[in-house]
């Protein structure tokens, strides 16, 4: 079997080390929109009283890890055949750090059976020069054909919107250019920039990258329940469901339930289109 579970599960992987300074931080902001509105400079300008860090930075350290998946031991699995299903990021130390070294310990976590697909879940540390950990993400991977080995499901994640009408709506309007401002933030998949390779994936054109969406997404909750203050942002996991077309309008619904903030988020050109569901954030205040 191409997975083989027992020898792949807790499998550690090589130590990713990443160096960043405010133009990383920046660039990464403006890939996930940020910039328009003046509450947003404080993530797009370094002068006093000093950058903020956006959360959702906090997936572009550990990113590469996902491309290491490919020399574990036991997972014997065809690129092609894989999808960025899920994500959760915890962010653990505040504030963060607009430059520094950081560096991330990846392992794989729990492998669970779906039926006609298998979930990997990827977990990894990223810490700081002092040894703290500042963030932890755990990245969900889906492999198409690879489920029915008789293995365990999983828990059941259930961020389903309340029956009524969103509590807060916000829209941002995405740039025709935005997966190729996005992709400079550690993504170079050509599905998000090759009209050619796009083609042979079955879209009409490149997609936005997931991770671009669900930074969108997460802004409009930062925006709407945390002040745009990073600090009151404690973790978010989101369930990727649908692309998303550089160009297209974002709109992001929001219901507020105690600590948690359940959100969706789909296009307003394609309404039916939900992108992001299952989805919420907890917040520290």
């Amino acid at each position: 079997m191409p997975i083989d579970v027992a020898k792949a599960s807790g499998a550690e992987m090589p130590a990713l080390p990443f160096t960043y300074d405010h133009k990383t931080v920046i660039l990464y902001a403006l890939g996930v929109g940020a910039g328009a509105e003046a509450a947003d400079l404080k993530f797009c300008y370094e002068n006093p009283p000093g950058l903020s860090v956006l959360p959702t930075f906090g997936v572009v350290p550990p990113f590469p890890a996902l491309m290491s998946i490919f020399g574990v031991e036991g997972l014997e699995i065809n690129p092609m055949m894989i999808l960025h299903g899920e994500q959760y990021l915890e962010i653990r130390k505040q504030p963060a750090a607009a430059g520094g070294n950081l560096t991330t310990r990846p392992k794989v976590g729990n492998i669970y059976d779906k039926g006609k697909m298998a979930l990997i879940e990827l977990e990894a540390e990223t810490v700081d020069e002092a040894g703290d950990v500042v963030y932890f993400n755990r990245f969900g991977v889906l492999v198409r054909g690879e489920g029915g080995f008789g293995g365990e499901k999983g828990p059941v994640i259930d961020n389903s919107v309340p029956d009524r009408a969103p509590d807060k709506v916000f829209e941002q309007a995405t740039l025709p250019q935005q997966a190729l401002l996005y992709r400079l933030s550690g993504d170079p998949n050509p599905l998000h920039a090759d009209p050619n390779f796009a083609s042979m994936a079955g879209f009409d054109k490149p997609i936005l990258h997931g991770l671009c969406s669900f930074g969108f997404a997460c802004r409009a909750v930062l925006h709407e329940y945390c002040d745009d203050d990073p600090a009151n942002f404690k973790s978010v996991f989101v369930r990727f469901s649908r692309p998303v077309f550089p160009g297209e309008t974002m709109v992001t619904e929001m219901w507020k339930e105690g600590n948690k903030v359940i959100f969706q988020a789909k296009t307003a050109e394609r309404p039916d289109n939900i992108a992001i569901s299952n989805a919420a954030v907890e917040l520290n205040a």
